[in-house]
């Protein structure tokens, strides 16, 4: 019963990102883009599930990802939403 598993948990790579894997994600999902979660890794020639590499792009590697730190203006708008809103 429930969802069949996305992939074959055998011979899957687990831990950290290499740099290699990072470029080759990141070559496949610019020229391809990001249709099919589950198809991607064995495409794309990684040796990770379709989750690690959803939210390794989702959280790491997507150009628009914003870093550092808030700027003045934000952090305003937090200050005055949380005067309004509380916690």
């Amino acid at each position: 019963m429930g969802r069949s598993p996305c992939c074959e948990k055998t011979g899957l790579k687990k831990g950290p990102w290499t740099p290699e894997e990072d470029q080759k994600l990141i070559a496949f999902i610019e020229k391809h883009g990001h249709g099919s979660w589950r198809a991607l890794p064995a495409k794309a020639g990684l040796r990770r599930c379709g989750k690690s590499c959803r939210l390794r792009w989702t959280n790491y590697l997507r150009p628009d990802i914003k870093r550092g730190k808030f700027s003045l203006e934000e952090e305003q708008t937090i200050i005055q939403l949380h005067a309004l809103l509380g916690n």
